[in-house]
Order: structure tokens, then sequence, then C-alpha cells
């Protein structure tokens, strides 16, 4: 049985890294070093509220927690994160929110202009030697969707960009297979930051409870281009007990909850007060939470070594 990742000491949680500069391993030249390189929005780097109400990411992400594990059964093994906060698919593969320059962003040289350039590049750099990819995208593009405030509004809205977030997904997954066909390439699906609405009264409970079945359409959309590509999701939504309000549980200063939000409230920043609060982000816990669910399809042949 797969040994579970513990969570990083809290006093971790707001250790900011610099936002011109991601947080890569030295460069090594191909067949000195195996590389984990991790992809995706502001979850991928670790993304947490200041003490102020600042986003800044930290190295209290999922990918340092789950590479933290790795290392030690995987010797030699390296970290390079290419994650951009606000990445939406459409970004991904056309840029616009954060540079790639290669003094700035990995072990290559020149200016990618995109993540998804910048992942083809650094797999080009390091052929054969990327054993492990894992990769988050998808939250970002539905933004214009939670805006609209309304379920029936969310619910027009989203057929559209649904089909985008299909569309650009299946062309940076397709790029990534034929940039190298030997590593192992893990997605996942999301929690519904959502639910923490049912702090706010009636109306917010509705919109909630309603908020699950939209979050399960738009897992399923990632899942089902996952599976085009035949790679594995970490379940991060049933890590969440998203689906859960059937089980009621108690919390200090909040009262009893439906599983789902609590665990929401518990691993999230979104129901704290301001200015750390509201915010989807993951706490230390959250992030150890989705670490814990891509080591669950992590492939054996991998933890082992060979």
């Amino acid at each position: 049985m797969k040994r579970l990742i513990g969570g990083i000491a809290v006093t971790l949680s707001m250790l900011a890294v610099p936002a011109a500069a991601h947080a890569s391993t030295s460069a090594a030249p191909s067949g000195s070093a195996n590389y984990y390189l991790s992809l995706g929005d502001s979850l991928s780097v670790g993304v947490q509220p200041t003490t102020a109400g600042v986003d800044e990411p930290t190295s209290a992400g999922y990918p340092n927690q789950l590479y933290n594990e790795l290392r030690f059964i995987y010797p030699g093994l390296k970290l390079d994160q290419l994650g951009c906060s606000g990445e939406t698919t459409a970004t991904m593969l056309d840029g616009g929110i954060c540079s790639y320059s290669g003094a700035q962003r990995t072990s290559f040289t020149g200016d990618t202009g995109n993540q998804a350039a910048a992942a083809l590049a650094f797999l080009a750099a390091h052929k054969g030697h990327v054993p492990l990819i894992t990769l988050d995208n998808g939250a970002n593009d539905l933004n214009p969707c939670i805006a609209k405030g309304t379920i029936s509004g969310i619910e027009a809205c989203l057929p559209g960009v649904l089909s985008s977030i299909s569309k650009n997904m299946a062309t940076l997954l397709a790029e990534l297979r034929a940039a190298d066909p030997t590593a192992t390439i893990i997605g996942m699906n999301y929690y519904d930051p959502e639910l923490a609405e049912w702090l706010t009264g009636s109306a917010g409970q509705t919109f909630a409870t309603d908020s699950v079945e939209l979050s399960a359409v738009f897992n399923s959309t990632l899942e089902s281009v996952y599976a085009a590509y035949k790679v594995p999701v970490a379940d991060v939504a049933s890590a969440f007990d998203t689906t859960d309000m059937t089980r009621q549980v108690t919390l200090p200063n909040l009262g009893t909850l439906p599983k789902n939000v609590a665990e929401v409230c518990e691993l999230t920043w979104e129901c704290v007060a301001p200015p750390q609060g509201p915010n989807e982000h993951c706490n230390v816990r959250g992030y150890s939470v989705i670490a814990n669910a891509f080591y669950a399809d992590v492939p054996l042949r991998f933890v082992l070594g060979y």
C-alpha cells in the first residue's frame, strides 16, 4: 500500500516563491537527472493569501508536497514547476499571463511565450528524463460563468466554455504525448469552492447545493478529455467529499455544516474572514489532500524506481 503524504508544517505555508522566478531546480544536461514537471494554474504553484490578502505562490503547494515524498523513493529526481497563476486552457496555449524566458523559467534558452511551449521545450531538452508530469487546468475558464452570479446564468454560460476547455486540453495533451511518449501524465479534477456560499444564508445554501451538480459537469468534461488520452485523473473532488451533503460536521465558530461544505472550509481559505478570505485557494492541509490524490495515481513502476 502506498504511504500517505503528511502535511508540511504550517510554518511553511506562507513561504513565498518570488513571482519573477519560478521554483525550478538547477539546470542539468539531459542524461544526468530525471525530472518531475508540474504544469497548471495557481494550484500548481501553491498560491495562498498573505496576511494582507494578497495571493502569492508558496513552497507548500501540492507539487512540492508530492515531490518531497517521491524524491526519497526516486533518487536524483528534481522538480521543475512551470505553473502560472490565473492560467486558463486558452492562455496555456497562447500565453499572455506569465513570462517564459529561459533565464526565468527553466533550463532552456529563449522566450517561448506560453506555458505549453515552455513545457514542450523542457521535454525536448530532457528527452526521456521526465518520468512524471502533473497537470491542473480549466478552473479559471469558468470565471466568466461564475461571475453571472446565478445558477441559471452559469448553466447558460457553461456549454460554450466547456467546449473550449475540451478543445484546448486535447491540444495540450496531444502535444505533450508527442513530445515524450515515455512520460507519465496525471491530471486532476477539482473541488467546489462555491460550496462556501452555504454560510451566507438560505439563498446561498440553494446556490451551494446546485453548484455541486455544475461542478460534476465540469469535472466530467475534464475526465472525458483525460480519458481520451489515457491520462489518469487525481480524484480531488472525491478527496474533498464534494458531493456529500448528507453527513453533518460541526466546526468551531461555524456550527454544523454538510460534510462537503465543512471540507471546503477546512481545506481552503474560503471560510476565513477578510483580508485572507474568502479565497478559493487551498491551505497547506488542502494542498496535502491534493498531493495524496495525485500520489494514488503514480504508477507502481515509478514508485519502485524503474
